[in-house]
């Protein structure tokens, strides 16, 4: 897959002395138009360009959203209702900035756990993978980031929180603490510290970006059976292929975004952010965003703090590792009987990871958090090492071909199977 040539030939003599010089056309036909892509690939496999959708998308609502934003504690509030009432459009550049790290969060999730189901981790490709761990990291600091710019009440008491709890730290925590607030305690200096990191750490996702795209096309795509290209007819051309695919799926994913935005746009926030902050009056539940309730719930079920901070950051750097503690030889989960069965697990337990994150830290709600977190570090530290060791996979296709069309189907020369359509499947 690496060694795939560029097949670009420019025409016009301006052209050629412009690759000859700067060779971009090439590099961009080399790995966006005749880049070869496994045959197989389904829609799970369409979220990478649902996501680079999603952040430019981040990226320019943000941009101009700064533009009419006052980071100090006395005018934030003002500022952002300034933008819902007063801006043109500013009610809807909100709202699509807003909701924007929801929807991002939804694809980032399905394409991490697509990841894990399918083995995109393995070798050769523990970089690509660990370099989408950090792309989720800086994800995360910035959600969290911009969820305080509002400066309403949970804005407020989120980012005293959360902020808070570094401090536990052993050593360097109250410096990293005392260094965020610019003082004593959450206010003006922290403000202005959250809005230029939420402001630059996007461009830094970017740039990280373009490095797990990179890594991609080194190592080439994984697909729905696991099992590398061995000839022309496993592969075809990324574009119009996969391009297709891609469009299609990123404006059917559009439309969801817009039903978010335009019927359902304070749905996923909380009321208690309409309320300007006020350190006096404390929240009856302060709880963070949804994507990071999962983490939330860890964080809240380790009665000691320092544990519990631990814990949310291990839950994390774990996903990490997931290369070297998978022992299978076999990538796809649709060919690991055993294994399936706990990845579902996982997913549900995730799920209700993110369910108890909601609920107050009380009761039967603590006991059922502190099983949950059991099973998470449980699923990375025993499951995937023992079930690789011990599980008999499934018989695994001979070829990429094979696993479209079956065993014994003969192909026409170019590559797709006699009289059928040239479009990739999009069954795995």
């Amino acid at each position: 897959m690496s060694a795939h040539a560029n097949t670009y030939v420019p025409k016009s003599r301006v052209a050629k002395w412009f690759e000859s010089r700067l060779p971009l056309v090439g590099l961009v036909h080399s790995s966006f138009v005749a880049f070869p892509v496994p045959r197989n690939l389904n829609y799970f496999w369409t979220f990478g360009a649902i996501l680079i959708a999603m952040l430019m998308s981040q990226i320019v609502t943000g941009i101009w959203l700064a533009m009419h934003y006052d980071p100090s504690a006395a005018n934030a509030f003002n500022s952002v209702e300034h933008i819902m009432r007063d801006v043109n459009y500013g009610w809807l550049l909100r709202y699509m900035h807003a909701n924007g790290a929801s929807m991002f969060f939804v694809a980032v999730y399905i394409h991490m756990f697509r990841a894990l189901y399918y083995g995109s981790y393995k070798a050769p490709r523990e970089i690509l993978y660990i370099l989408g761990v950090i792309i989720y990291l800086l994800m995360m600091a910035t959600a969290f980031l911009g969820y305080t710019l509002p400066w309403g009440q949970m804005s407020f008491w989120g980012a005293t929180v959360i902020t808070s709890i570094l401090g536990a730290i052993p050593i360097v925590g109250e410096t990293i603490q005392s260094l965020l607030w610019g003082g004593y305690s959450v206010g003006s200096p922290t403000l202005n510290r959250f809005f230029s990191l939420h402001y630059l750490l996007p461009f830094m996702i970017l740039g990280v970006v373009v490095l797990h795209v990179w890594a991609l096309h080194v190592t080439g795509q994984n697909n729905p059976a696991g099992i590398p290209i061995k000839s022309s007819k496993d592969a075809v051309p990324f574009t119009p292929y996969a391009t297709v695919k891609d469009v299609f799926a990123t404006v059917v994913f559009g439309i969801f975004f817009a039903y978010w935005i335009f019927y359902q746009p304070n749905y996923l926030g909380h009321a208690d952010n309409y309320v300007p902050a006020n350190a006096a009056v404390t929240p009856a539940h302060i709880v963070p965003e949804w994507y990071f309730l999962p983490f939330y719930a860890i964080l809240r079920a380790v009665p000691d703090k320092l544990g519990g901070v631990i814990l949310m950051f291990s839950a994390v750097i774990i996903l990490a590792f997931a290369p070297w503690l998978d022992t299978s030889r076999v990538r796809s989960a649709n060919y690991r009987p055993i294994y399936r069965q706990f990845f579902w697990l996982f997913v549900v337990v995730t799920i209700l990871l993110g369910w108890l994150g909601a609920k107050p830290p009380e009761g039967g709600y603590v006991i059922a958090a502190r099983l949950c977190t059991a099973y998470y570090f449980l699923h990375f530290l025993v499951v995937m090492p023992l079930v690789g060791l011990f599980e008999t996979p499934d018989r695994l296709p001979d070829s990429i071909l094979e696993s479209v069309t079956g065993p014994g189907k003969q192909v026409s020369g170019s590559g797709m199977p006699a009289g059928a359509a040239a479009a990739p499947s999009s069954k795995g």
